[in-house]
This record gives C-alpha cells, sequence and structure tokens, in this order.
C-alpha cells in the first residue's frame, strides 16, 4: 500500500523526530484519521522524499520518526516554463494544480492588455500564496518532489524583458489563426506564452515575435483559457519530455 504523501519545508535526518505543525497536523490526524504507528512518506519541496511513522499526536503537532531521507528525482526531462495571463474565478488555480502535475518547472502569471484579473499588491501577495499551496498540494498528489516555482504577478512588459537575453529556450506563443514554424525535433528548455480570455492585442502579438516568441496554433478549435496551458503542455511533455517516455 501506497503511503501517503505530504509537502514538509524541514530537513530529514534518518532516526530523528521531527514535529509538523499545523495544518498538515491536524489534516494527517482529523482528516486522514491516521494513528501512532502509521506510516507516511513527507517531502521537502527540493528533491528529497523521507519515510516515516507516527510517533505522538497532540491537539496542535504530530510527531513523526524519520527512518530515511532519499533523493529521488521524478522531473521531466523537458524544463518548461509557463507564462499565463492571470484569470478570474477558480480558473488559475486549476492550471497550477494541472500543470504541476504535468511537470512544468516555473509559472509566470501576468497581465496584459485584456487580462480581467486585477490584483491589489495585498490581494497578489495572497494569490500567490494560495497558489503555491496549491503547487504542493498538487505535488503530495502526483509523486514530485520539487515543488514548480511560482512568480509574483508580473506586467506584460517585465515577462518580455525576462526572456530576451534566454536565445537557449525554445519560446512559443499561443495564438489562434497564426501560420507556424516548423518545432525542432529535440527540447531540453521550453518557454509558453498564453493570453487571456480575449487573446493577446496585435501589439503584444508583435512584442512578443520580437522578442523572440515564434507562434504556434493548437489546431482549429479555440480552446479556453484554462484548457490551452494544460493542452500545451502535454503535447510538449510527449513530444520532448517524460509524458509517453518508455
Amino acid at each position: 500500500m501506497q503511503r501517503p504523501r505530504f509537502f514538509v519545508d524541514q530537513p530529514f535526518i534518518p532516526g530523528e523526530l521531527i514535529d509538523l505543525q499545523e495544518p498538515v497536523s491536524r489534516h494527517i490526524s482529523k482528516a486522514l484519521r491516521m494513528q501512532i504507528g502509521d506510516a507516511l512518506c513527507l517531502f521537502d519541496g527540493r528533491g528529497v522524499e523521507a519515510n516515516g511513522s507516527i510517533q505522538a499526536i497532540s491537539r496542535k503537532t504530530l510527531t513523526v520518526r524519520i527512518e530515511e531521507a532519499t533523493p529521488i528525482d521524478r522531473e521531466s526531462s523537458l524544463e518548461v516554463s509557463l507564462a499565463i495571463s492571470m484569470s478570474r474565478g477558480d480558473r488559475m488555480d486549476t492550471i497550477v494544480q494541472k500543470a504541476t502535475e504535468l511537470g512544468v518547472t516555473r509559472i509566470l502569471p501576468f497581465n496584459s492588455e485584456r487580462t480581467e484579473l486585477r490584483l491589489t499588491e495585498d490581494r497578489a501577495a495572497k494569490k500567490l500564496a494560495h497558489w503555491r499551496a496549491i503547487a504542493a498540494s498538487a505535488c503530495e498528489q502526483c509523486g514530485r518532489n520539487l515543488i514548480p516555482s511560482i512568480e509574483a504577478p508580473l506586467t506584460f512588459q517585465a515577462l518580455l524583458s525576462q526572456f530576451l537575453s534566454n536565445s537557449a529556450s525554445l519560446k512559443l506563443l499561443l495564438h489562434p489563426g497564426m501560420s507556424c514554424e516548423p518545432l525542432p525535433l529535440h527540447c531540453t528548455e521550453l518557454t509558453l506564452l498564453i493570453g487571456p480570455e480575449g487573446g493577446f492585442s496585435a501589439t503584444e502579438v508583435k512584442q512578443a515575435i520580437i522578442g523572440g516568441f515564434k507562434p504556434l496554433s493548437l489546431g482549429p478549435r479555440v480552446l479556453r483559457t484554462e484548457t490551452a496551458p494544460l493542452a500545451a503542455v502535454a503535447v510538449a511533455q510527449a513530444r520532448w519530455g517524460d509524458l509517453l517516455a518508455g
């Protein structure tokens, strides 16, 4: 039986005891009703996974003995940066969760001309913490030991400036109706640039192409803002990464 997995931002030393704090301790003892002696798996979000067992349970903490700790790599050979215009409702939550499961390395939310979600500085900080928690939870489920980085929201111009000097990355701009160049046979580093519900403006498309992005279309149908990034990442992982690896 597979051990339940939990993200814990602590070092793991075999033989030592560590105390897990809320909310993870409450989730383990209250929601999952795990008991003293039960086995579980912890990961630190930086590549190390540890097996352990519950030694004590109190009202706010839970003590685990670390049995073994091992660096385990379940990352794709394809490094994917997903630059995505922020969307309303829970669509960004879905994108962050599923992109994490699909192996995205980095997520860069941004504002463009037609972005409908506008955040104050305080709300942006809260959203960022929320998205990072979703990514950690997705790693618990899918088995990743490295949590993808999620950066604070950027303006479109600030986003483009990050990639101007990066000639190693294949940079693709998702935009329907544009002619596409043939994709390379091999790729190890990919940046996907995906716009808002209303699409990029003509000026933004021009600026992205000047900045080194190549246009990419995902076929004759127009995909929703939460569908397009996940379809693109899945195609990329199948073509260059480990999604269909034997």
